[in-house]
């Protein structure tokens, strides 16, 4: 049944990168009807098409990422991963530095490195996964609706989260200097997902309440004890650490300024993560998807909107209404978690399992 799902989620996730070209294709004239200045706007929207091949890449690489990983085969994933990522920096010193190339190159070696990920992992799966791949079937098309449904759910909650981040970028682009407020805060947040890709994921125990219950508050500890770690070190090199991505003074001074708010935005991302990923695999993610939306968009995004526009605050104030709407949802799925009956949650994954290992299937 993974092969199954396995190109499910492919047909799906490829449907969807087709819905979503045209926003690619007119990104310049929506970002300047949202506000944006126009030489940002036009070189955004260069980008956005350069980079379409790009995000069909990831309607094969995130559904083989979850392929392997259900069968623990995560080493294969670090050592694409490593692979890819000293081909991405060779071949994109190669465009932008020697071929000159510039926006186009990064946006072309961002291409390449993303479909070699995706195209090596599917090599590895129809060469060394034979007891899960069986290859291409018309049963992917076979309930399909009923996993749409499921996935439009998964993505309605994710989209609210990641869109979260996105509109704090935009709000951040109507500020009197948008170039230094954008490329400060943009630095953070690359250092922000860089710590995020250091988390550990969850797996439930099945058959073991206690046993699932004990994972999620052991990876909730480790992922908090990360997360404190980045903050110590982001304060203790708060006026060193931009000099990795810019050597513009005036954008150092800059960052600087936003050490801080990245250092606890770190802190409560080290956890926030790990209880939507308790979340998804409990099937909660219509409840998710409506907290995200209330704490995000009705409170979060309001509240940083006062304090960076009215308060003046600028691009800090903007930053402390996304902290506030992070932290607010975190409590909450905190507080769900805390009250989870996990005997009940382990008897619907046992059910799960049942449904999923192939029985009832022609």
């Amino acid at each position: 049944m993974l092969g199954i799902y396995l190109q499910r989620s492919w047909i799906i996730l490829t449907a969807a990168c087709s819905c979503m070209v045209p926003l690619y294709v007119y990104s310049r004239p929506v970002l300047k009807l949202l506000g944006q200045r126009p030489d940002i706007a036009d070189m955004a929207g260069n980008f956005s098409l350069y980079i379409i091949p790009q995000m069909f890449s990831l309607a094969i690489n995130f559904p083989t990422q979850k392929f392997l990983q259900a069968q623990s085969k995560v080493s294969i994933l670090a050592w694409v991963g490593f692979v890819a990522l000293v081909v991405h920096i060779f071949i994109l010193f190669l465009f932008v530095k020697v071929f000159k190339w510039g926006l186009l190159g990064a946006a072309v070696a961002y291409d390449v490195s993303a479909w070699g990920i995706a195209l090596a992992q599917v090599v590895y799966i129809v060469g060394w996964c034979g007891d899960t791949w069986h290859g291409l079937t018309w049963l992917a098309f076979r309930e399909i609706w009923a996993f749409l449904r499921l996935s439009v759910a998964s993505a309605v909650m994710l989209c609210l989260e990641i869109w979260y981040f996105m509109s704090i970028i935009v709000l951040t682009g109507h500020l009197e200097d948008p170039v230094l407020s954008v490329g400060s805060l943009s630095i953070c947040m690359n250092l922000n997902g860089w710590e995020g890709m250091l988390f550990i994921g969850v797996n439930a125990a099945i058959r073991h309440p206690r046993a699932a219950k004990y994972s999620v508050f052991v990876t909730v500890a480790e992922s908090l004890l990360i997360g404190l770690l980045s903050m110590v070190i982001i304060i203790a090199s708060k006026d060193h650490f931009a000099i990795l991505f810019t050597n513009s003074e005036k954008m150092q001074k800059a960052v600087s300024k936003l050490a801080y708010l990245l250092a606890i935005t770190m802190v409560l991302n080290s956890i926030q993560p790990v209880i939507s990923g308790v979340a998804v695999g409990g099937g909660w993610q219509g409840l998710v998807a409506f907290i995200n939306l209330t704490c995000y968009y009705i409170i979060g995004l309001p509240i940083g909107f006062l304090l960076g526009y009215k308060a003046k605050l600028g691009v800090q104030g903007i930053w402390m209404g996304m902290i506030f709407g992070t932290f607010l949802q975190t409590v909450i799925l905190l507080i769900i978690v805390w009250r989870t009956n996990w005997n009940e949650e382990v008897e619907q994954a046992s059910e799960r399992m049942r449904k999923w290992s192939g029985e009832g299937i022609d």
